[in-house]
């Protein structure tokens, strides 16, 4: 495939990154005033939330089977007019029942998409042969904190129905202008880097190629694939408790200000968008054992000084390194997944690691009530060490 049809390819696929991250984060900041809406309980509305979750595991094993069937492409177009119409239902219902059943349909879209897409991306890269898939997923960092920020702005002037509802306008939008890319080019396909087409670079200084991959549907292959969505789920479980946990920490436990609280997912925040945008120029210095085994123990080292630090900016300093550390991880291991075993693969890693994510959030919260939220938030950190460990021991069967 020409480059310039590549290039329009992974603009398009960017496009689609960000519009998720967009998407999802404006409806997060509408969930009080939809909570006040639907007259639930704290209670019904945590089991309301579950339809996001389980629509989204339950639908990830299917799209990978539709993207081997029709394709990622396309079936990353339908998810994302999905995932954009299903997002202005939740502030049409009026019961904590009817609401679990929309966001069952919005978190299905959600989760079908981020198969696809990542599938997509994974074909995007071999052909590139240049680690970039931190890129694209530095673009839903970018599109969630565009879209948390646009909507606490606009939170005090607009209805969550009409909110929500230009969300779904915007990615409508974003659909049909970066769809057609994606529905006109077929998946690409790797070159060919043998003797006939003059390729300069052996597979062992390759380190976007493997010299002798295992066959996809191979008990081996499988095997690996679930190690990966092992190492997904560690760091993935610290997103999800730095998201919801965080902001509490440096309120309850350091007494600091609301603004410097929500500060402190910020400097996550931000600094795992900065480690994903320059992810790629890190992957072609270090490869991707190593990025592993030195994000998951930068990570761990942040975690232990965010967690337990006495002081509030010692603690920023901490959060800011975890999202350095974690930043790379995720796409990293959801990319290799897609090599080895296409989008079966991105399903398997992205199941596991979004349960990871899901599996965060709970976790911590017996745990400080067990113990102290400080010593619960260092669970962060083990699982990260966990992951670089696993990186470390699978680094030659895993990643190369």
């Amino acid at each position: 495939m020409p480059g310039h049809s590549l290039t329009r390819l992974r603009v398009a696929l960017t496009a689609f990154f960000a519009l998720d991250g967009f998407v999802f984060a404006g409806w997060v900041v509408r969930i009080p005033a939809v909570k006040q809406q639907t007259h639930a309980s704290a209670g019904a509305l945590g089991l309301a939330l579950l339809g996001v979750s389980a629509g989204a595991v339950i639908t990830m094993t299917l799209t990978g089977r539709l993207c081997r069937r029709y394709g990622s492409h396309p079936v990353t177009v339908v998810c994302a007019v999905l995932l954009s119409l299903s997002v202005a239902l939740p502030p049409l219902t009026h019961s904590a029942w009817t609401l679990g059943a929309v966001l069952l349909a919005f978190g299905a879209s959600y989760g079908g998409i981020n198969v696809a897409f990542n599938s997509a991306a994974v074909d995007l890269v071999a052909a590139l042969r240049r680690p970039v898939m931190p890129t694209f997923h530095a673009a839903f960092s970018l599109g969630g904190m565009v879209g948390a920020g646009l909507g606490g702005l606009v939170a005090g002037s607009l209805s969550p129905t009409r909110h929500l509802l230009g969300l779904t306008l915007i990615g409508l939008l974003v659909t049909a202008v970066a769809g057609p890319a994606l529905l006109r080019h077929p998946a690409p396909t790797p070159p060919d880097d043998g003797p006939a087409s003059g390729g300069s670079r052996s597979a062992q200084s390759d380190p976007m190629r493997a010299a002798d991959p295992p066959r996809p549907d191979s008990r081996r292959t499988r095997g690996l694939v679930v190690v990966l969505g092992l190492i997904a789920l560690c760091t993935s479980y610290g997103e999800g408790a730095m998201a919801d946990w965080g902001a509490l920490h440096f309120q309850q436990d350091l007494e600091a200000s609301a603004g410097v609280a929500a500060a402190g997912y910020s400097c996550f925040a931000l600094a795992m968008t900065a480690g994903r945008l320059t992810g790629t120029t890190l992957l072609e210095r270090l490869g991707r054992s190593r990025t592993i085994v030195a994000g998951g123990a930068t990570a761990a080292a942040g975690m232990l000084l965010g967690s337990l630090a006495p002081s509030v900016w010692a603690a920023l300093l901490g959060f800011a390194v975890t999202g350095l550390g974690l930043a790379n991880v995720f796409p990293v291991t959801v990319e290799r997944a897609g090599a080895l075993a296409g989008p079966s693969g991105v399903a398997v890693a992205s199941t596991l690691g979004y349960g990871g994510m899901l599996l965060g959030p709970p976790a911590i919260g017996f745990m400080a009530d067990w113990l102290t939220l400080p010593a619960a938030l260092t669970s962060v950190a083990v699982l990260a060490a966990v992951a670089a460990a696993i990186g470390f021991a699978t680094r030659r069967s895993a990643f190369e």
